[in-house]
């Protein structure tokens, strides 16, 4: 028997034909990933008698994020990831109908090779819904319920949280404004449009932090004033404004934002230490400011020489 063979006679078979068999080495929790997810795992792909691996990610600080039935080229590996929970770790048999068939993928993979996967399920998000409604035209979204709406949002904007925590933030900024646009249309009932601006709310804010850890303080000022427009007394909002305009050097726009901020939460450590960076900004740049204006109307030396 090979090792391929041996490892097979404990393993279950969970397409029904002994084309892709599994053995669960550390259990997970939770609910198994539903179709049609968006997952994030790590894996290492493994042929018969090599001790290295001839794919893996396990390298990455962050693996990417990838969406079931669009992202995964593998047959097998589709058919793996539907049996796996949160936290599981688990050993795969592919034959080569689930894997690289009777080409192989040359140089790396022969023909009719059959490959064990080791698989880390680190988390997943059912995006299948919200997915469904963002593919959907403007006049197709204006018929969905209130209530289906705004949990489709919700999704997007914790799909970017997750995003977020994880420093991807051009990809959490997408998910924040897939977010913002399911929440753009207008009711014609007002109760229906209140629910609408606050779930706004926390979606602006969350925009406005994005950006500026993307470095584009106009985009943060922008998004933090929607947000002052639904509620003109946040603090996050003013504190956001006036962090882009101390970055825009918009000084006196940084300072009534911050003041603010600072009379809504005196105490505030982070607020009152971005008004002391304004302080020392300022400083610095009314003494370049002076400096300037002494050389542009300095006396010439009267060692010049003319030409």
């Amino acid at each position: 028997m090979s090792v391929f063979e041996k490892l097979a006679q404990n393993m279950q078979d969970i397409t029904g034909d002994r084309g892709v068999l599994k053995e669960t080495i550390r259990a997970g929790s939770g609910e198994k990933v539903p179709p049609d997810a968006t997952v994030i795992f790590k894996f290492s792909g493994y042929l018969e008698h090599l001790d290295r691996p001839f794919e893996t990610n396990c390298f990455l600080r962050n693996p990417r994020l990838m969406k079931l039935g669009e992202d995964i080229t593998l047959l097998g590996m589709e058919f793996s990831v539907l049996t796996m929970q949160r936290g599981e770790l688990s050993r795969f048999l592919y034959s080569p109908d689930y894997a690289y068939g009777t080409m192989g993928c040359p140089p790396l993979i022969p023909p009719f090779a059959t490959v064990l996967f080791e698989i880390e399920m680190l988390d997943f998000l059912d995006t299948a819904e919200s997915d469904a409604f963002c593919d959907l035209p403007l006049h197709q979204q204006s018929t969905f319920p209130l209530e289906r709406v705004l949990k489709i949002a919700t999704t997007e904007r914790q799909f970017g949280n997750y995003l977020f925590k994880r420093n991807r933030f051009y990809d959490a900024k997408d998910r924040y404004k897939r977010a913002f646009s399911c929440l753009s249309n207008e009711s014609t009932s007002e109760n229906d449009n209140t629910q609408l601006r606050d779930a706004r709310l926390p979606v602006n804010l969350n925009l406005a932090l994005t950006y500026l850890k993307l470095e584009r303080p106009s985009k943060t000022l922008i998004w933090g004033e929607k947000a002052l427009a639904i509620d003109d007394n946040n603090v996050k909002a003013l504190f956001r404004c006036g962090q882009a305009c101390l970055e825009l050097r918009e000084y006196e726009k940084a300072r009534t934002f911050l003041l603010r901020a600072q009379k809504l939460e005196p105490f505030n450590l982070e607020i009152n230490s971005e008004l002391k960076r304004l302080s020392s900004c300022y400083k610095d740049y009314m003494d370049h400011q002076r400096q300037m204006c002494v050389r542009m109307f300095a006396p010439p030396s009267s060692t010049a020489v003319p030409h």
